[in-house]
C-alpha cells in the first residue's frame, strides 16, 4: 500500500462535497415522504426536488420546465437519442453525431441503426475536433438530430458547440449535447447556444452517483422513456431518488458558483503538467486540442509502454489516474477515441488521463514529476523496440 494517494480522475468521478452530503441527509431520514403523495412529508420532498431543477435550471440558462431528472448521464444521453428519433421518425431517420462521443451515445445511435435509423459518424481532426462545415455538409432533408458532445470525456477537447447549435437551429434540425464532462467545468448557457437538449450527470461534479438530468427546451417533440407513473411532469416514470436529486441541484450551484476560480487554478495544473511531461519524457504526445480542452484534463499517449502497467505502477505509488474512459476500462482494445484521432494501435495503448480537480495541487504534480518519468523508463526497459530506438538514436 502507498504511503500517500493523490487522486487524478476527476473525470471518472468525483467526491461527494460535505455541503453536498449534508444537503441530501435528511431526505434520508426526515425528510423521506414520496414525492408524489399529498402529506406534509410528501410536499417536502416535492418543495425540495422543484428547487433543485431551479438550481440546475441557473446554471445553464434554462427554464425550470425544461430540466428533467434521470437516474445518469447515460440515461439522459439515450432518452435524447431514442425519444427524439422515435417521435419524429414520421418527418425523417437520419441522425448525425462523431466518431469520438461516448458509448453512450455511440451505443445508442447504433441501436437505433438496428431499427432503420441512419447515422452519419463524423471524423475527427488529429486534435479531436469536428468542423461546423462538417456538420453542415451532412445534414440531409431526412435529418432530424445532430448529437455531438461538448467536451469530450477522454482527450479533453472542447467542441464549437455554439456554432453546431446555430446551423441545427437554421436547418431546423434538433440538436443535442452530452455535456457530461462540461457541466461543472464550462460556462454554459442553452439558449445562448442553441441546444435543444442537454444531459448532464451529478457525480461529474462533486454530486452523488445515481443521478443526472436532461434539458429539453420547449417545444421540442420526443418521446417518454421509461413508462409508468406521472413522474416528472409525465415524460419520466419513476418514484424520484429525492435525496440524490437535492444533491445534484446543490452540486451544481456550487460549481457553477466558482467556476472561474476554480477553472483559473486546474488550467494552472494543467499547463505545468504538459510542460513538465513534454520536457522530461522522450517519445511522448499530447492527445487532444492543445488549448481547447477541458481546464483539467491531460491525456498523452507513451510510446513503448502499455497504459495498463503503467496505470498499475502508479496505482503502486499512490496516484490514481485513467487510461481514458471509465466506463471501458475493462476492454483490452485501445481507445476508440485515440483511434478515430489517428493513433495506431500500439501508441493509443500506452495512454495516460490525468484530470486534476479542486484538492490537487502543484506539490501533486512534484509528485507525479518525481515517479511518472521512473515508471516510464522501467517499463521501456522491458520493451525491446525501445532499445533498438535508443541504439539507433531514432523513433520507428
Amino acid at each position: 500500500m502507498a504511503e500517500k494517494f493523490i487522486y487524478m480522475d476527476h473525470a471518472a468521478t468525483t467526491p461527494v462535497k460535505k455541503e453536498v452530503l449534508e444537503a441530501m441527509l435528511p431526505y434520508f431520514t426526515e425528510h423521506y415522504g414520496n414525492a408524489s403523495s399529498v402529506y406534509s412529508i410528501g410536499r417536502e420532498s416535492k418543495k425540495a426536488i422543484e428547487e433543485a431543477r431551479d438550481r440546475v435550471a441557473k446554471a445553464i440558462g434554462a427554464q425550470s420546465k425544461e430540466i428533467f431528472f434521470t437516474g445518469s448521464g447515460t440515461e439522459a444521453d439515450n432518452w435524447a437519442i431514442k425519444g427524439i428519433a422515435y417521435a419524429n421518425k414520421t418527418k425523417g431517420n437520419h441522425i448525425i453525431t462523431t466518431s469520438i462521443e461516448h458509448h453512450a451515445v455511440l451505443h445508442a445511435c447504433q441501436y437505433l441503426e438496428s431499427d432503420g435509423f441512419e447515422v452519419t459518424y463524423l471524423p475527427v481532426n488529429e486534435n479531436g475536433l469536428v468542423t461546423p462545415e462538417q456538420v453542415s455538409a451532412a445534414i440531409k432533408p431526412n435529418t432530424i438530430l445532430i448529437t455531438i458532445m461538448f467536451a469530450n470525456n477522454e482527450i479533453g477537447t472542447i467542441q464549437p458547440i455554439a456554432e453546431i447549435g446555430r446551423i441545427a437551429r437554421e436547418k431546423g434540425v434538433y440538436f443535442h449535447t452530452d455535456a457530461v464532462q462540461a457541466v461543472g467545468n464550462i460556462a454554459i448557457n442553452v439558449a445562448e447556444m442553441n441546444i435543444d437538449l442537454l444531459s448532464l450527470s451529478s457525480h461529474k461534479f462533486y454530486g452523488p452517483k445515481g443521478v443526472g438530468a436532461l434539458y429539453i427546451r420547449k417545444g421540442v417533440k420526443i418521446t417518454s422513456f421509461l413508462h409508468g407513473g406521472a413522474q416528472e411532469r409525465g415524460r419520466r416514470a419513476s418514484t424520484e431518488n429525492v435525496a440524490g436529486i437535492v444533491g445534484l441541484g446543490k452540486a451544481i450551484e456550487l460549481a457553477t458558483g466558482k467556476l472561474n476560480e476554480y477553472n483559473a487554478k486546474l488550467l494552472a495544473l494543467r499547463e505545468r503538467t504538459i510542460e513538465e511531461v513534454m520536457k522530461n519524457i522522450p517519445f511522448v504526445k499530447l492527445n487532444g486540442d492543445r488549448h481547447q480542452r477541458l481546464p483539467g484534463n491531460v491525456n498523452f499517449s507513451f510510446e513503448f509502454i502499455e497504459g495498463e502497467s503503467l496505470l498499475l505502477m502508479l496505482d503502486m505509488k499512490g496516484i490514481a489516474a485513467s487510461s481514458g474512459s471509465a466506463c471501458t476500462s475493462g476492454s483490452l482494445d485501445p481507445s476508440h477515441v485515440l483511434l478515430a484521432i489517428g493513433l495506431p494501435h500500439e501508441i493509443a495503448h500506452g495512454s495516460l488521463r490525468l484530470s486534476f480537480g479542486e484538492d490537487n495541487t502543484n506539490e501533486d504534480i512534484d509528485y507525479l514529476m518525481e515517479v511518472l518519468p521512473m515508471i516510464v523508463g522501467r517499463l521501456r526497459e522491458m520493451s525491446p523496440l525501445y532499445e533498438t530506438v535508443k541504439r539507433g538514436n531514432k523513433n520507428v
